[in-house]
């Protein structure tokens, strides 16, 4: 149950963020993968009140513009959920720095999660968190995919462990496909979530609502099985029906 997480949890935001899947009564965050912003906040209109967090790509947008952040903050705020920008930065500091909090972007100004690789070390996430602490930013640690053949080894996965554990004034948790030992106090979000499909031909694997949630997720991140449906109200509704009993 997702309440019996909040006691665990270090970062403020992941216990708001489950409190809000608690109230919510859905732990579902949907990666929105379109490239028109009209198309976008149509999606986002309508799955709004069913989700916990919406996670972006924001530089897929062919016609991004700043008004486009002005109606995603506003649905945000009706709809209540988290923006969430799978940035996965990785880079030195300093460049990593001027890509989140500037640009054309700006998107320390209006995400409250961001993606972050382990690969730079410590002075990357440094970095990040003197921009996003003050804003009461968080951000959650790309350990494990779900990509086939990925090299995120175990080897790799330790090392960002560790650094996890360094940084826990910014890190919230985790995108991974499994629980590791002794991270209780980390928010696990779970990529690849799909009730129909197991992959899509080009390395993405899929797994059900219910394999994620046994395998530790706190968040299902699920993308086209959820915004390509016919009625994707009605779909919604199934994703949260198949993992109803863990929330």
């Amino acid at each position: 149950m997702l309440a019996s997480r909040l006691k665990a949890l270090k970062h403020p935001l992941a216990q708001k963020l489950i409190e809000l899947a608690i109230k919510k009564h859905s732990n579902l965050c949907l990666s929105l993968d379109v490239t028109k912003s009209a198309h976008f906040i149509e999606i986002v209109a309508e799955l709004g009140p069913y989700l916990a967090m919406l996670k972006t790509h924001i530089d897929i947008l062919e016609d991004f513009t700043p008004e486009f952040l002005l109606q995603l903050q506003a649905l945000a705020a009706k709809h209540q959920f988290f923006i969430f920008e799978d940035r996965k930065f990785a880079d030195i500091g300093h460049t990593a720095q001027l890509q989140y909090q500037q640009g054309i972007y700006r998107i320390a100004s209006w995400a409250d999660f961001i993606t972050c690789h382990a690969l730079p070390g410590p002075g990357m996430l440094q970095a990040l968190a003197q921009i996003g602490v003050p804003r009461h930013r968080a951000a959650f640690l790309v350990v494990e995919m779900s990509a086939a053949g990925h090299l995120l080894d175990a080897h790799y996965q330790d090392a960002a462990l560790t650094l996890l554990r360094q940084h826990p004034e910014f890190m919230a948790g985790v995108i991974a496909q499994h629980r590791f030992p002794n991270t209780e106090s980390w928010l696990y979000c779970m990529p690849g979530v799909n009730l129909q499909a197991e992959g899509d031909g080009i390395g993405q694997q899929y797994r059900t609502p219910l394999a994620a949630m046994r395998a530790g997720a706190d968040i299902l991140i699920v993308g086209r099985g959820l915004y390509q449906a016919k009625d994707r109200v009605a779909e919604a509704k199934r994703y949260l029906d198949a993992c109803a009993e863990f929330i």
